[in-house]
């Protein structure tokens, strides 16, 4: 097919699509209808320190390889990380085997051949260049570091640095054979501030796919150890409702709770809050949501799907209407619809729907702004547990931060619950212009009106 071949690295040293056609080949030959193969490969370096010390430092290198084959309609999937030819005689063997015992599912199988994708995008998303053991040492020393320095910080509960690479290649008996290569650089650092029974904990991290995109190691330190410092001698938060503003590092939350809930698994079952709002206002007007597996240098940026099908851009909200499900071919063919590219593939399950970059678009407000609308009000940091109900919205999560009295971070809170529904949360949603894209899912800075917070 027209697309770039993945580059392997010296110790990805087998022929990794040659491999996965003769096992799908012998799959066939074995009684399979059809089948499909995907193999993982991936190497990463981790390092972590200490009070300047060093703790740990791992190199990993694996492959995972999954075989799933169809009789009729009934699937199976094996995988394995022998890829010896006595272990994979075995592997076409069993699959086959209990493709034949298995229920039938009337919704499995692979895609058209006119459906696949023959020509994918380069996303940039592989870095030629692995980092050296030094190199992960000093920007897990230059981030304790400086998180050390803020005065208040007590102690430390260490930095993280590290680096990873895969290779992925999917081949199947439709036609389809692709493959691509991603790299991740990421770093962390937590510290401790105070001492005794008032100590309070806060953290910083960072990802990127390029170390050069990679934040100064200095900075995320410093901003570890000030946010831990502000934390010290937290109150109580009296029970009322107000509005709750959700710092970036919680409010791709948000992001998280609609997907679920756009989920072509969870429609096709009934199970989601959403399943009757197809093409209706769910959000606020200035609300867009954008899904870009596309987007280069993009930390969940790939190619192609999970079956092999084209992806691409998609506005999951737009100015607040819920466009779309998101679909893999089984959860379309349960609908009626077509898949939208968006299949996820793992070695032992099946595909399912899943997203990649997605983002909130920014709004107009500054986050000062926004703060100094609030007379009294809760700025979330941290969020705790997952009481999140699925079916009905229904929501209601531990919580920290701060106490906003006219328009100003008054003093930490800690140890409340923030609750209320998600579709009058969405509704009652208002982002800030502060979006950066740091973690995959990434929403700005936003405002949601009329929640309870729940404390003394």
């Amino acid at each position: 097919m027209a697309a770039p071949a993945a580059r392997q690295s010296a110790s990805m040293e087998l022929d990794p699509r040659n491999l996965l056609e003769d096992l799908v080949r012998r799959a066939r030959k074995a009684g399979a209808d059809a089948a499909d193969a995907v193999l993982f490969q991936s190497a990463s370096l981790s390092l972590s320190q200490r009070l300047g010390n060093p703790e740990k430092l791992e190199r990993e290198e694996s492959r995972d390889l999954g075989l799933r084959v169809f009789v009729g309609k009934r699937q199976a999937i094996v995988s394995t990380t022998d890829v010896s030819a006595t272990m994979l005689n075995e592997l076409v063997a069993r699959s086959v085997a209990m493709a034949r015992t298995v229920p039938e599912d009337p919704h499995c199988g692979l895609a058209d051949p006119a459906e696949l994708v023959r020509d994918y995008p380069t996303l940039d998303i592989c870095d030629p260049v692995e980092p050296s053991t030094a190199v992960l040492r000093e920007r897990a020393r230059a981030a304790e570091d400086a998180a050390r320095a803020i005065k208040g910080i007590t102690n430390s509960e260490g930095a993280d640095a590290g680096w990873g690479r895969s290779v992925v290649t999917m081949v199947a008996s439709n036609g389809f054979a692709g493959s691509f290569e991603a790299s991740h650089h990421g770093l962390s650092v937590s510290v401790v501030a105070g001492e005794g029974t008032g100590m309070e904990r806060d953290y910083d991290y960072v990802t990127a796919v390029h170390g050069s995109d990679l934040e100064d190691a200095v900075e995320v330190g410093r901003r570890a150890g000030e946010r831990a410092v502000r934390r010290l001698n937290p109150r109580k938060a009296a029970t009322a409702k107000v509005p709750v503003i959700y710092d970036p590092r919680v409010s791709s939350s948000m992001l998280g709770h609609l997907a679920g809930a756009i989920n072509g698994a969870a429609i096709a079952r009934g199970t989601s809050f959403l399943k009757d709002k197809l093409n209706q206002r769910i959000f606020g007007s200035d609300v867009s949501i954008i899904d870009d597996p596309h987007r280069p240098r993009g930390l969940r940026s790939k190619p192609f799907d999970g079956e092999g099908l084209a992806n691409g851009r998609r506005s999951l909200i737009n100015k607040g209407m819920l466009t779309g499900w998101v679909l893999d071919l089984r959860s379309a063919r349960q609908l009626g619809l077509k898949s939208t590219g968006n299949a996820t593939r793992g070695t032992s399950s099946p595909p399912s729907p899943a997203l990649t970059n997605l983002f909130m678009e920014p709004g107009k407000q500054t986050p000062k702004e926004m703060i100094g609308g609030v007379l009294n009000g809760f700025y979330l940091t941290e969020l705790i547990g997952m009481g999140v109900n699925g079916v009905t919205g229904d929501y209601s999560r531990g919580a920290g931060g701060y106490w906003i009295e006219h328009g100003e971070l008054a003093y930490p809170v800690s140890e409340v619950t923030i609750a209320g529904n998600l579709t009058d949360m969405f509704l009652n949603l208002t982002p800030a212009n502060d979006l950066k894209f740091r973690y995959g899912a990434d929403a700005p800075t936003i405002r949601i009106d009329g929640m309870t917070v729940a404390g003394v």
